[in-house]
C-alpha cells in the first residue's frame, strides 16, 4: 500500500540583521532536531531564502508528511526539549507576518499546482 503524502508550504519573514545567523544555524542543523523531524514523519524538508526588490527577506519552507496524525506529531515535536532550544535560537531571527494566525510562526501557503 502506498503511503499518503501531504505536502506543506509556508512563508515567514526574516529580520535583515538576522539573515546570516539563520543561515548559519541551518548550515549545521542540530542532529537531535533532525531526528525528531524524521521520527514525526516529515520528509523532503527544504527551506528557501529570497530577498524581495524592496529589500525584505523571506523564507519559504516545503515538506512532506507521511504520518497518520499531523496534529499529534506536531505536538510531539513541540514538546521535545532539543527542539524547544533550537526554536529559541531560530525564532528571534524571524519577522512574523502580520496577518498570521495567533499561534503561528510560519504562515501556511495554499497549494495551487502539483505534478508528480
Amino acid at each position: 500500500m502506498k503511503t499518503k503524502i501531504q505536502r506543506y508550504g509556508a512563508v515567514v519573514g526574516v529580520k535583515p540583521e538576522k539573515v546570516a545567523r539563520y543561515k548559519e544555524l541551518h548550515a549545521a542543523a542540530w542532529p537531535g532536531v533532525l531526528a525528531m523531524i524524521k521520527k514525526c514523519h516529515i520528509q523532503n524538508y527544504s527551506i528557501y531564502f529570497r530577498t524581495l526588490a524592496d529589500g525584505r527577506p523571506y523564507l519559504f519552507s516545503y515538506f512532506e508528511y507521511t504520518g497518520e496524525n499531523f496534529d499529534a506529531d506536531m505536538k510531539i515535536i513541540a514538546a521535545d526539549e532539543t527542539t524547544q532550544r533550537w526554536w529559541a535560537e531560530c525564532i528571534p531571527c524571524l519577522e512574523l507576518l502580520p496577518d498570521r494566525a495567533p499561534n503561528e510562526i510560519w504562515s501556511p501557503l495554499e497549494e495551487v499546482f502539483h505534478l508528480d
